[in-house]
């Protein structure tokens, strides 16, 4: 495909007066090295000829590579292009400035090396075949912005064929950090998760992993919703995974809209870009929790939603209760690198959320179910906690 140099189509100059595309003028990354190079010894240790007995170890050792490489401690942050953001289907060149800014955020919330790799196929057998290809070079896999269906078909594929973590943060981050947030607006409540009937709107990557992540942790019943209603038994046109959610949810059998499924529910979670009425809100269960996550328009304005109920949180930063990723993916990775896991499990993302609410302690209120993506805690307990987990599901090999 032939490119159009800037030039003939912009003004870069222009474009330089926006704040955000100044800051991202020459990309958001660089290689540094971590060993001197100053004379000639150095030039023969770090290469020609002292590599060779590096090589040549991990050759006959091959498990060494997590020594002596960078490979234990750097992940792939893998796109297509084909979901990012709010943006859709932009391709893998537009994406690449969301992957260099996940890269960045392992950096600076958990000291992981990662790489932005942005590929230019949709096919899934070529996605899976291709990063299969790749995964030497990592110590885990980080999926990113690869739209749903064929979001699930790539990481089942990818955990199936290879043995580090594989990930993907759209799914799992997001429900990490809302079981999390789920967990304090319950005991805020005085109410465990089996208390809680639930509600999500949106079965895409995010939806369906919040949903299952939730069912997981016992929650009393969820369904879920997609752009044609209720996802439910015997309901026709469900793709396999939506068949599979019916078979696991929606126990009280609700067929209509959204709206109408909210009505006495005690928790809403949005996670699909539609909207939802006051009306809808207030017909909810006393003390209702929303979290009202599209971004960045909030299915319901979180003004109107408290209102009525006792918790909001949205997935943006200028209001309370920040469901943000962040506080995620970047412990979960450190743990499982940390102990060279296998895979990350459902324990440990379990793990996870559970390390992350705890945070929060004695300082929960109805503005304060989840912490600050600043918050220095963080990291460290997610981290600690994943770590844990992974040595009792036996995946660590350190």
């Amino acid at each position: 495909m032939a490119v159009t140099p800037a030039s003939a189509s912009v003004s870069v100059e222009k474009l330089d007066l926006d704040p955000a595309f100044a800051l991202h003028r020459g990309g958001k990354l660089e290689v540094r090295s971590t060993v001197p190079v100053r004379d000639a010894d150095d030039l023969s240790l770090a290469y020609t000829p002292g590599v060779a007995r590096v090589c040549t170890a991990i050759a006959e050792t091959p498990a060494l590579v997590n020594d002596y490489t960078w490979v234990s401690n750097v992940v792939a942050v893998v796109s297509d292009g084909t979901a990012v953001l709010g943006l859709g289907d932009i391709g893998p060149s537009a994406a690449m400035p969301v992957m260099e800014g996940k890269a960045l955020l392992f950096k600076q919330f958990a000291n992981v090396d990662a790489v932005p790799i942005c590929l230019d196929c949709t096919d899934v057998d070529a996605l899976v075949e291709t990063v299969v290809r790749l995964a030497p070079s990592f110590g885990g896999i980080n999926l990113e912005d690869i739209s749903a269906p064929r979001c699930f078909e790539v990481e089942d594929r990818l955990r199936g064929l290879l043995d580090i973590p594989v990930f993907h943060d759209d799914q799992h981050g997001t429900a990490i950090v809302v079981l999390a947030a789920l967990q304090n607006a319950a005991r805020l409540t005085g109410r465990s998760l089996g208390d809680l009937r639930a509600v999500v709107a949106g079965a895409g990557a995010s939806g369906v992993a919040v949903s299952r992540i939730l069912l997981e942790a016992g929650i009393g019943d969820i369904a879920v919703a997609d752009s044609k209603g209720m996802i439910y038994a015997g309901r026709e046109g469900l793709n396999p995974v939506k068949e599979a959610l019916a078979r696991d949810t929606n126990r009280a059998g609700h067929t209509g809209s959204t709206e109408d499924a909210l009505a006495g529910a005690d928790v809403f979670v949005g996670l699909s870009g539609s909207t939802v009425s006051e009306a809808a809100i207030a017909s909810m269960a006393p003390d209702s929790i929303v979290f009202a996550l599209s971004n960045p328009t909030p299915e319901v304005h979180p003004e109107a939603a408290a209102r009525h109920a006792k918790v909001v949180a949205t997935g943006r930063s200028d209001f309370p209760n920040q469901i943000n990723n962040v506080l995620a993916f970047p412990g979960v990775f450190r743990g499982a690198l940390d102990v060279r896991a296998s895979a990350i499990t459902e324990n440990m993302k379990v793990a996870a959320a559970n390390a992350l609410a705890g945070v929060v302690g004695d300082d929960l209120s109805p503005t304060y179910v989840i912490p600050s993506p600043f918050d220095e805690r963080v990291a460290p307990a997610v981290t600690a906690a994943v770590a844990a987990q992974a040595r009792a599901d036996g995946v660590a090999r350190v």
